[in-house]
C-alpha cells in the first residue's frame, strides 16, 4: 500500500469523525482532497468510500443523518440531502 492509499484511508477516516462531530463543511473538504489525491494517483477510491459519499456535493453519508438508505427490487437506494439518488445491486 503506498503513501496515497494510506492517506486517502486516513482522510476517509477523519470524514467519518467530523460528520459525527456535526462538521458537515469539513468532511466535504476531506472528501474532496482524498478524491484528488485519487485522481492525480490513478487509484480507485476503496468501496465503502465510495459507496458513503455524494457524488453530487461530496458529502460524507451517514445513514439517518444526512442520507436515507431504502432496500428496493434488488437494489440499494441511497438518497442524500441534497436530493442526489445512488443505486447498488444486491443479490
Amino acid at each position: 500500500m503506498g503513501i496515497a492509499a494510506e492517506r486517502i484511508e486516513r482522510l476517509e477516516a477523519l470524514a467519518r469523525d467530523a460528520v459525527d462531530e456535526g462538521h458537515e463543511d469539513r468532511a466535504r473538504e476531506y472528501v474532496r482532497l482524498a478524491r484528488r489525491i485519487a485522481e492525480r494517483n490513478r487509484l480507485t477510491l476503496p468501496r465503502t468510500f465510495r459507496r458513503f459519499t455524494c457524488d453530487a456535493c461530496d458529502a460524507y453519508l451517514r445513514p439517518g443523518r444526512n442520507a436515507r438508505v431504502r432496500l428496493q427490487d434488488g437494489h440499494v437506494v441511497v438518497r442524500c440531502d441534497c436530493g442526489e439518488i445512488a443505486r447498488y445491486p444486491y443479490e
